[in-house]
């Protein structure tokens, strides 16, 4: 009996370590598939809507012809997703860039711990990744050390019941026509990051460029007159969830945290949830996918709070941009199609003015247009209803660094880099906006 009792401890034990243990990609590979026509595309893209229950992963957003496709591989899949892409009706090639993810996400886990910060700023490292706390008290040291222009914002809480933060920034100063004359009224510009919970660099990225906008503001004449010139809601992390569940349980976490009708699977791709051509094309009905659509159009509470807030202030906010990463792409509406918005040009010549302006910095090359047509089809995606419910003509979706070399495990060094190339591109996209906005 004695013993009895003492194995089903034991097996408890066990199971909850399991459902407590950060997840493993040790032996899991990341491959780069190389297509070379139209066919093959189609195939891997039906392939991919299913590649989930095999443990491969798509990384890519996009299925060009002159792009590779990333892919991880889990090691039992190794050898049957080989023996697939080189069938006789496929023959796709492929390199392996990373042997072990496992050991890429391990030793990045410990250059974080052990390499010194050369970029410190009021107490905090500005070359780091940051788990949500620090995130949150960064916001809070933001508008205690810039008091005139800074101040947070709660758009509201997430599923497990985390603050949607964000730091808004405004300064006192009357915006103004080109010739000089105030307007009556300033406008106002929305970032977010961390919607995909995997894509760090994309709130790290945020958060260089409002530490960027503060820290200027009356030093650098560019800087202080967009400041003036704009009012900043700013939200970091828009998926608080999943991003701290990337910290604590598995690097590589994408969705939000919902619970679904299938017990085994959790959350919804928050930038396939709303309620515009929602789940059309490039989303799934299977709540085990990464690109899960949810139950129903705002399924998910931080998706209903982002788009209320947005729509409650959407007189006044004429430029939006949901910032992921990877694959440097500047992109604009739509993308529940591979047709073009009324006002593309007017959308996409502020693109080219933003990639131009970023390349100059460190010849970084982003891709501009459309997003149906420079990925692929996704329906319900944020910038769709952005543009097309709210009315904010100037929407982009913005893949920062790289094009697949470290894809989501983007290192730490590259954060400042993508910062100041980013910050580059925006200051002239935010010219190029005030003077279609203000005139």
């Amino acid at each position: 009996m004695l013993f009895s009792s003492f194995v089903v401890i034991f097996l408890l034990a066990t199971i909850n370590s399991n459902v407590n243990a950060y997840k493993s990609y040790s032996q899991y590979q990341l491959w780069h598939l190389h297509i070379i026509n139209n066919e093959q595309a189609a195939r891997l893209l039906d392939f991919s809507r299913l590649a989930h229950q095999q443990k491969i992963n798509f990384w890519s957003d996009e299925f060009r012809m002159n792009m590779p496709i990333v892919v991880s591989v889990a090691p039992e899949s190794l050898e049957s997703f080989a023996t697939y892409l080189s069938s006789d009706d496929l023959k796709i090639k492929y390199d392996v860039i990373m042997k072990d993810i496992g050991s890429v996400i391990e030793g990045q886990k410990l250059i974080h711990k052990l390499e010194p910060s050369t970029v410190n700023a009021d107490d905090f490292a500005y070359d780091k990744y940051h788990p949500i706390e620090e995130i949150h008290a960064w916001i809070d040291k933001m508008v205690q050390t810039y008091p005139n222009l800074a101040s947070s914002f709660v758009v509201g809480q997430s599923y497990e019941k985390r603050d949607l933060k964000g730091l808004k920034i405004s300064s006192n100063k009357a915006a103004v026509k080109s010739d000089g004359t105030p307007v009556n009224a300033k406008k106002a510009v929305w970032w977010d990051g961390g919607i995909h919970a995997r894509e760090w660099i994309s709130p790290a990225t945020n958060i260089y460029i409002a530490h960027a906008l503060l820290s200027n503001y009356s030093v650098d004449p560019t800087i202080t007159h967009i400041v003036d010139q704009f009012d900043y809601y700013i939200l970091p992390v828009f998926n608080v969830d999943g991003y701290a569940y990337t910290w604590t349980k598995d690097r590589l976490w994408r969705k939000t945290r919902s619970k679904t009708s299938d017990p085994r699977c959790f959350g919804a791709d928050p930038n396939r949830n709303w309620d515009y051509h929602w789940c059309e094309g490039g989303a799934s009905h299977d709540p085990c996918d990464d690109t899960y659509c949810g139950s129903k159009p705002f399924s998910e509470v931080e998706t209903q709070q982002v788009s209320k807030f947005i729509g409650d202030h959407k007189d006044t906010i004429v430029h939006y941009i949901n910032f992921h990463s990877f694959s440097q792409l500047w992109m604009t509406p739509w993308g529940y199609t591979t047709q073009k918005p009324a006002q593309f040009k007017l959308q996409d010549d502020g693109s080219a003015q933003a990639v131009e302006a970023l390349r100059a910095i460190f010849g970084t090359r982003y891709v501009h247009g459309n997003i149906g047509s420079t990925i692929y089809v996704a329906s319900g995606n944020t910038v769709d209803w952005t543009s097309g419910t709210a009315n904010i003509t100037f929407s982009y979706a913005v893949e920062l660094r790289d094009t697949g070399r470290y894809g989501f495990l983007l290192p730490e060094n590259q954060i400042i880099p993508s910062g100041q190339e980013t910050l580059a591109g925006e200051l002239a996209l935010l010219k190029y906006i005030e003077r279609h906005v203000y005139g």
